[in-house]
């Protein structure tokens, strides 16, 4: 771990945490590293999912009927 680290208390359901030092020692890292990097992992979806609804923020609103009355049209439905 590295200096700046800071520690955490995680309860996992067992077979996860079966699983996670199972992983960890078939790579040769820690159960630690693993999480760290699904934490990451996951934070960066988010940033992509924020900077998509950023881009489509100024798009026109439509109604969930206008929506399927669309689909509907282009035979879709």
């Amino acid at each position: 771990m590295g200096l700046l680290s800071k520690r955490s208390t995680i309860y996992f359901d067992p077979a996860i945490h079966q699983a996670l030092r199972l992983k960890a020692a078939s790579c040769q890292r820690t159960v630690s590293d693993l999480v760290n990097e699904a934490a990451r992992l996951l934070m960066s979806e988010d940033q992509e999912d924020l900077t998509a609804f950023g881009e489509r923020a100024h798009e026109p609103d439509i109604s969930y009927e206008a929506l399927l009355d669309d689909l509907k049209r282009h035979g879709k439905l």
